[in-house]
């Protein structure tokens, strides 16, 4: 049971390994690699067929060194020198086809995989699935699987997919020769003459078998020591990134040394498993470096008997030393690559899993679609949002079970915190993956909608690419920038707009969220939803702020639905939406219409 399972698991690998591969081979650039690839399997082949005629040459030379036949010492060595150049010559272009195939993969891999984490809201969910088993994956570090994996994977693949290609050959076009030039084997044994043919073919199988099978059992832990090292140096590396993104914040803290600890605890695993790894390996290498030195006498040790007898010549001697030294290197390429196999290994089952999250959450949002209205009316009917928990049920978080929006509404969405609002949000932007009910929505909403989260992004670059964000730069005149800039209270960056810096270390709290206010103004929405987008400004300023926000969403129609815990923002909203606990623990959102509007 235990054999059909492990075969199960083998099998079901190879076929997510093989849709991994596949895709590159059946798109727009399929042709272009599909010939870059059957010109790096013929000069494969070649190689092999040159390895031959060395091969052949061996006998001839040797026998030459032997008979002490001068011309023929250097009519053979000329010979050598025409076939070493073709030799060289194939093995020079076969290396540069198979980087420019392998980079060529490599590209497409990584557009393909960045296309698909950055569709939607999957990087987003991605995150969320972080806490959160989704479909029984636990995915961890996507920006290491599609720079490190994915760049390993095409590297290993294409390289071991070569190598077996290559041992199989070599295999077959060396077998048969050896199988002519090891003669027979005669013995006897019980007072019967037995004769084995090919002898040192059945040598070569029984050492190559042997030696794959002692390298299995000294390396098999290899693989799983090699995904979880993959692993524990992303989390390391992920969290100094995260030291630098709130440095401020530590640095305020005095929390330096406190997160020394939780990176040299980090690292510290890094090593633990490190140190398991390294010493598997030096057992392996061991192993296989005396192998390998071990099979360089062997075929010698065992063909002498018949050399010193007169049998053969030191050239055929030779002869079958190389022609054995090529079947055991192809017998053998297990054991010789059995630390890659390890690694490809890993990475394949990172990339695998990789693929099959990314195939649930995109399932998971096409039935996540909204229905479109035919008004110019938001909807919420019958929703329930649920948080996860940590056994893999999910608790009912908030509901609303008729809510709506319509233009000219401005709404302010208030509760205990805690309570679900900032996930309403969330789900109204299509980013909650855990919910049920429907949420109808206009026509066009997502083109004209926008969300102020209370820390709003920044990219590094320019003032002018940060505030037209995620709209390019051009899309606007230098003298609509400036007015926003003005009108969100920022006189003072009017003359950066070209200046790069990091702006979310450059600018205040407070400065960062006027800049986000700053786009809306710009851009105009007719939809608007601020999560506590106000909350680093003293109230005056944020009275100015939000009056320019009313302003810009009534000249065009439009609908404003805030989260605030500050008792002045109730006079600028005309409706309030408010979140209690009913007696079965969930929160229920509902309307309550304001008699004095803003």
């Amino acid at each position: 049971m235990m054999l059909n399972e492990r075969l199960a698991r083998a099998k079901a690998q190879t076929a997510r390994i093989w849709a991994l591969t596949l895709p590159y081979f059946q798109s727009d650039e399929k042709w272009f690699a599909r010939t870059l690839l059957a010109g790096i399997v013929a000069l494969n082949l070649g190689m092999v067929y040159m390895l031959v005629l060395l091969n052949d040459w061996n006998r001839s030379f040797y026998d030459a060194l032997q008979e002490k036949n001068q011309p023929a010492f250097w009519s053979e060595l000329l010979r050598f020198c025409w076939i070493a150049a073709v030799y060289i010559a194939i093995a020079v272009y076969k290396f540069y086809m198979t980087q420019v195939l392998e980079m060529r993969w490599r590209r497409w891999l990584t557009s393909h995989y960045l296309q698909r984490w950055l569709a939607g809201s999957t990087f987003y969910q991605l995150e969320l699935a972080g806490s959160a088993q989704i479909g029984g994956l636990l995915p961890d570090n996507p920006d290491q699987r599609i720079q490190e994996d994915v760049n390993q994977f095409a590297g290993l693949t294409l390289s071991l997919s070569i190598g077996v290609l290559n041992a199989s050959v070599t295999l077959i076009s060396f077998v048969g020769i050896l199988w002519g030039l090891s003669g027979s084997f005669a013995f006897e044994l019980g007072g019967q003459n037995y004769t084995i043919p090919g002898f040192m073919v059945w040598m070569a199988v029984l050492y190559c078998a042997g030696g794959s099978l002692v390298a299995h059992w000294i390396g098999y832990r290899l693989s799983p020591l090699n995904f979880r090292q993959q692993k524990l140096e992303a989390d390391f590396r992920h969290h100094m990134m995260r030291v630098r993104e709130y440095s401020e914040s530590i640095a305020l803290d005095r929390g330096g040394s406190v997160e020394r600890i939780h990176l040299d605890t980090r690292f510290g695993r890094v090593l633990s498993n490190y140190w398991q790894l390294l010493r598997t390996q030096k057992n392996l290498l061991w192993f296989t470096t005396g192998f390998a030195q071990v099979a360089s006498v062997f075929p010698l040790v065992i063909a002498a008997p018949r050399f010193f007898s007169g049998a053969i010549q030191l050239g055929e001697l030779m002869q079958i030393a190389s022609a054995f030294g090529r079947v055991q290197d192809s017998l053998s390429w297990l054991v010789e690559n059995y630390d890659r196999l390890a690694i490809w290994s890993a990475t394949a089952e990172r990339l695998t899993s990789f693929e099959a999250c990314l195939t649930r959450l995109e399932e998971a949002q096409g039935r996540n679609v909204f229905a479109e209205s035919q008004t110019d009316e938001l909807s919420l009917s019958g929703l329930d949002l649920s948080v996860p928990v940590t056994d893999g049920n999910s608790h009912s978080l908030i509901r609303a079970e008729s809510l709506a929006l319509t233009p000219g509404d401005k709404v302010l969405l208030r509760g205990p915190s805690g309570s679900g609002k900032s996930t309403l949000f969330r789900a109204l932007g299509g980013l909650w993956p855990w919910r049920q009910g429907n949420i109808s929505v206009p026509s066009g909403f997502a083109a004209r909608s926008m969300f102020i989260p209370q820390r709003p992004y920044l990219p590094q670059g320019s003032l002018r690419e940060a505030l037209t964000y995620p709209e390019p730069a051009q899309s606007y005149k230098d003298g609509e920038l400036k007015q926003a800039l003005n009108d969100a209270l920022l006189p003072d960056l009017v003359s950066s707009l070209d200046a790069e810096a990091a702006w979310n270390l450059r600018l205040s709290g407070g400065e960062q969220q006027r800049l986000a206010v700053a786009r809306v103004l710009l851009k105009k929405p007719r939809w608007l939803f601020a999560d506590e987008a106000t909350s680093a400004l003293d109230e005056q300023t944020e009275s100015l702020i939000y009056q320019k926000l009313l302003e810009t969403i009534q000249a065009n129609d439009g609908t404003m639905v805030s989260i605030s815990h500050r008792p002045g923002m109730q006079k600028l909203h005309n409706k309030i939406w408010q979140v209690s606990t009913n007696a079965d623990g969930p929160a229920i959102a509902t309307e309550v219409v304001q008699e004095s509007p803003a």
